[in-house]
């Protein structure tokens, strides 16, 4: 679900579809370059400041556990 909903959400900042798909998988899922206008012969630096934060919490959620990161945000697990 988090892959679909990067991938539109940096689609919507007028990014191809193919481009945005794998620029969110390649975040989150920790593969390599991407497709498009993120492939190996290119570079994130002329997406958007919104695609480049929604890409920057992807990797978060990629590379942190999803569900250590929700835990951590929580407010009952700092109470304790």
């Amino acid at each position: 679900m988090l892959l679909l909903v990067g991938s539109m959400v940096v689609a919507a900042t007028a990014v191809d579809v193919v481009t945005a798909f794998s620029a969110v998988t390649a975040c989150e899922l920790n593969v390599g370059p991407g497709l498009g206008g993120v492939g190996p012969a290119a570079s994130d630096a002329g997406l958007s400041a919104l695609a480049k934060w929604s890409l920057s919490l992807c990797m978060i959620a990629g590379r942190l556990e999803l569900y250590a990161l929700l835990v951590a945000l929580t407010l009952g697990f700092w109470r304790r």
